[in-house]
């Protein structure tokens, strides 16, 4: 899954940090998207995270917007 690998790259997280942005994920990932745009995905929720989002729903609402918006 595109968040495992991008937390990894990341830096270190907790279990329950990772449940968290894999739930997060899991909720914004539709089908029928590219690799890269599973990517980008991931890569918004890890920084909306790494920016102090800890709430899941401020979380999952901030991550459907593009980063810088």
């Amino acid at each position: 899954m595109p968040i495992h690998r991008k937390a990894a790259d990341a830096g270190i997280f907790r279990p329950a940090e990772l449940d968290l942005l894999g739930r997060v994920f899991e909720q914004l990932n539709f089908d029928g998207q590219s690799g890269d745009a599973r990517d980008a995905i991931a890569s918004r929720v890890i920084a909306n995270y790494m920016a102090g989002i800890k709430d899941e729903a401020e979380l999952l609402s901030l991550s459907r917007q593009p980063l810088g918006r």
